[in-house]
């Protein structure tokens, strides 16, 4: 018997059903034992295992894709779907999701730009999917929340890990990087080609497998702890075995293997070039997935084990495969220094060794098989691919995957250009997009797709031409590889900042509950033991920043103005108009600021960066005047008052000018052209901002905290999820550096505020793993608010 403990794995059934390749397997939880498998032929297969033999019995075949399937994840049972659901991902860049028991979608998820091609699921319902379009969505239930934008290729591979906040991509890049909250934290680097598959060992380790035939152990802080050799080609799928570090994997080398304790243990072949994917069921049998279209699991239980009829029909299948030399899966071949067939009575020193002979001038592939003591028949080697090519498209160009991919020389003396082509494309689009993208002469038009059909003879799929029209009209509907991404998509993306956001009516200023500001401490305040009151959030009007001495503002202005250079320099007039512009602002008085003194105040901001704080200062007290508001934020000149901040907030930066830019971004919100302009450039603002969250500095740290709040002020009245998304995100990672006790009391206000009566922003939040994060300010002695605030959050949670 082999080492570790257990026999062999051997065939318990081969289950045919789909019409195309295998490309993606998963585990079920309903009905138990089960799985769920998805193809290129546009299906996805529930199977459940058959009381009475070794078989699985196909529950129902689930269709919603317009294209190729190509992977699939199991969502965990909810209230609402005590048996869960079954997300799949394909070619024609949708997410479709079933519940068990009916062939058509509950729901389609539209984003993407290109194949979705790997899909995890996390708790509280969310859902990772990663795509060539090389970014990676996060979905609750049927919106996007986020998009993780980093990558610069395909991202093949996704996985949630089990501690909240944290998931896994790998891209074809080359890297694998590790996201918190929404954020790059890590990029794990030391794969040499397409990072393909993931596998989650634990909350501390995970296992990688690549195109460069290796798959690789890392630990959460970014070591790589162990590389495993033993594919010779392509690896494409890994999967671990329940409750150990032992593992699975499947590649191009037409092979299944089994590591125990590190080490290949044993190596199946399979009568396909392309063994896809593979996942282990509960009672550690592992079912695999091939190109030639069959599922095949293998069981180490004798009881499961195929007859010996069946065993012998697989045997003999595997034997009349024809291998390709040039896929290098057999090492280097030279058919004249091949023994013949005597050299199979030696035995083989290991499992999955393989040994080549000569007979009657044919080559034949031999596998050695431990638990058997014998040589089995793997193939016969032959000098053509055959058809290969054609029943797994895997040429790889720019990291994803064509049916061919054509070099075109399209004068002697030019550069040769690569054109990436599927069966299901029109030749003709194809050939125009071609020509586009390589800057081309049109004329070459009907000369390349007439050399694509020449190439691709019988390939081509004609049902499909039907949907497409004239290209040069552009009618019809376009999907493969369109090049003119003009896909509709009617979900806003919550980074690009699409979709319009128009506030409803201004907020009316309610006093505070129970006669205390928490923010100002206005109040006598008694923590009693009788019921508190909430008397924090949802809060319903922006925190500003008033407090000012426009003494020393104006001599601090004065003193910089005589060091300034001539054309910096104002004159004493303008000296007069900003204490003027000051007076009106920071007192109640009925007149309004003039034009002549906000287009003074604009020279005095655009002061060089080591003199311009008290401008700063003064643009932070005025805007909130609604005069000056108006003005700054309307329509006309708003980009370059915002750009103008935003370049403050730079983390080389002088920190008066970081401190001030983010005071003034608060007060924006006290008026309506203000939120309407803070809320259009959200994206832009907050992901500017986020950068001050390294500073050192407790009152940059509280300004942060106070900017996050006035945007959950004005996204609580609206239900924007990708608005509460992004805000929850900047929540999560400026609570893991910030320490003063104020800007954590802003924050979870923000929090509450954010949460409060939306149970998608709550099961967000969970699995943004926040209440872990907050746990620990419930016990804060001092300032009470602080305590309760959050022990009021956490009640949400």
């Amino acid at each position: 018997a082999m080492a570790g403990e257990g026999g062999a794995y051997r065939l318990r059934c081969s289950l045919a059903g789909h019409g195309q390749d295998v490309r993606g397997l998963t585990r079920g939880l309903f009905p138990q034992g089960g799985f769920v498998s998805v193809s290129r032929d546009r299906t996805a297969r529930l199977w459940a295992p058959d009381g009475l033999n070794r078989r699985f019995t196909e529950m129902h075949c689930m269709s919603g894709h317009s294209n190729f399937v190509s992977c699939v994840c199991i969502i965990p049972p909810s209230d609402l779907y005590p048996r869960g659901l079954i997300a799949t991902g394909g070619n024609d860049h949708n997410i479709c999701i079933f519940t068990v028991d009916n062939p058509a979608p509950l729901y389609i998820l539209k984003g993407h730009k290109n194949t979705v091609c790997s899909l995890s699921s996390g708790k509280f319902g969310t859902l990772l999917s990663g795509s060539w379009d090389t970014t990676a969505k996060v979905w609750l239930s049927d919106r996007c929340m986020m998009t993780l934008q980093g990558h610069t290729a395909a991202i093949w591979a996704v996985k949630i890990l089990p501690e909240q906040g944290l998931m896994l991509t790998g891209s074809a890049d080359k890297t694998i990087k590790l996201w918190k909250a929404g954020r790059c934290e890590r990029t794990f680097t030391g794969h040499e080609d397409c990072v393909r598959g993931l596998a989650i060992l634990s909350e501390m380790e995970f296992l990688s497998c690549a195109n460069d035939a290796s798959v690789r152990r890392w630990q959460i802080s970014g070591e790589c702890l162990q590389v495993y050799y033993g594919h010779t080609n392509y690896i494409y799928s890994i999967s671990v075995f329940p409750q150990c570090k032992d593992f699975v994997t499947t590649g191009e080398d037409r092979s299944l293997r089994i590591w125990k304790q590190g080490e290949c243990v044993q190596t199946i072949r399979l009568p396909a070039q392309s063994v896809w994917c593979c996942c282990v069921l509960d009672n550690g049998d592992i079912v695999v997935g091939a190109s030639d279209g069959i599922i095949r699991v293998f069981t180490e239980s004798l009881e499961r084990t195929a007859s010996a009829e069946e065993i012998q029909a697989f045997e003999n299948e595997l034997s009349q495969a024809s291998i390709d030399p040039k896929t290098g899966d057999l090492g280097d071949i030279n058919a004249d220094d091949l023994p013949g067939r005597e050299h199979l009575k030696e035995p083989g020193t290991r499992d999955g060794q393989t040994r080549l002979i000569k007979d009657n001038g044919k080559v034949e592939a031999y596998q050695w098989s431990v638990s058997e003591g014998r040589w089995i028949k793997i193939g016969d080697v032959v000098g053509s691919s055959g058809a290969t090519q054609q029943t797994s498209g895997k040429v790889l160009f720019e990291g994803k995957e064509y049916d061919y991919v054509f070099t075109i020389d399209v004068n002697e003396s030019g550069p040769s250009y690569k054109l990436p082509y599927n069966i299901t494309d029109d030749p003709w689009l194809t050939a125009y997009n071609f020509l586009q993208k390589n800057d081309l002469n049109p004329m070459f038009l009907d000369q390349v797709a007439k050399f694509i059909m020449d190439n691709t003879k019988g390939q081509t799929l004609l049902s499909t031409s039907a949907q497409f029209s004239d290209p040069f009209t552009g009618a019809g509907r376009y999907v493969p590889g369109s090049s003119s991404g003009s896909s509709s998509i009617p979900a806003a993306d919550p980074f690009t900042g699409a979709g319009r956001y128009v506030p409803g009516s201004a907020s009316n200023a309610v006093a505070p509950v129970g006669g205390v500001d928490p923010y100002t401490g206005m109040g006598a305040y008694q923590s009693a033991a009788a019921e508190v009151e909430n008397i924090y959030f949802p809060k319903k009007d922006a925190v500003t920043f008033d407090q000012a001495n426009p003494t020393q503002i104006l001599g601090k202005l004065k003193e910089l103005n005589s060091s300034a250079t001539e054309e910096h320099k104002l004159t004493e007039d303008d000296l007069i108009t900003l204490e003027k512009l000051l007076s009106v602002t920071c007192n109640t008085s009925s007149e309004t600021p003039t034009a002549q003194q906000l287009q003074t105040l604009w020279r005095a901001v655009n002061w060089p960066e080591d003199i311009v704080f008290p401008a700063l200062d003064i643009l932070r007290l005025s805007v909130r005047h609604p005069t000056v508001n108006e003005n700054f934020c309307s329509e006309k000149d708003h980009v370059q008052f915002i750009v103008l901040l935003l370049k403050f907030l730079n983390p080389k930066g002088k920190q008066a000018n970081q401190l001030l830019a983010l005071r003034a971004l608060c007060n924006c919100f006290v008026s309506q052209a203000g939120q309407k302009l803070m809320m259009e450039q959200r994206d832009e603002i907050m992901t500017q901002a986020i950068e001050m969250k390294s500073s050192n500095n407790k009152n940059i740290h509280i300004a942060l905290a106070t900017l996050t709040l006035n945007y959950a002020v004005c996204l609580h009245k609206v239900n924007n999820i990708e608005g509460k998304a992004q805000c929850l995100s900047v929540i999560s990672t400026v609570m893991e550096v910030v320490q003063d006790l104020e800007a954590i009391f802003r924050l979870l206000v923000a929090l509450g505020t954010l949460i409060s009566d939306d149970t998608n922003a709550v099961q967000l939040a969970k699995s943004l793993g926040v209440d872990s994060q907050i746990k620990k300010y419930a016990s804060v002695s001092e300032p009470a608010k602080v305590k309760e605030c959050c022990r009021f959050v956490l009640n949400l949670l």
